[in-house]
């Protein structure tokens, strides 16, 4: 089965980020999606490959990744939510 890869940081002073992160948390584990926390925090090196995968060299967590192929950044998954296409924005479907 293919994993759901999120891209997150344990170690953040934004408010935003940390609300954002919970709410990926939550929406996931309500869905019985299963997904794997990769907490870009504990080196500088995860940080630049989530970019680098990403395609923006500004882009900032949570990111979303189904193996190595990218779905998209927060605002795409709140949009998903929204509409009720999870799954697919996740390439679950």
């Amino acid at each position: 089965a293919m994993t759901v890869k999120v891209y997150y940081t344990t170690v953040t002073a934004s408010r935003t980020v940390k609300s954002q992160q919970a709410e990926v948390i939550r929406v996931l584990e309500s869905k019985s999606i299963r997904y794997e926390l990769i907490d870009i925090s504990v080196g500088g090196e995860l940080r630049d490959e989530m970019r680098s995968k990403a395609g923006d060299p500004t882009a900032a967590p949570p990111q979303f990744f189904n193996e190595d192929q990218y779905c998209g950044n927060y605002e795409m998954f709140s949009e998903a939510v929204e509409a009720d296409t999870v799954e697919q924005f996740l390439k679950l479907a």
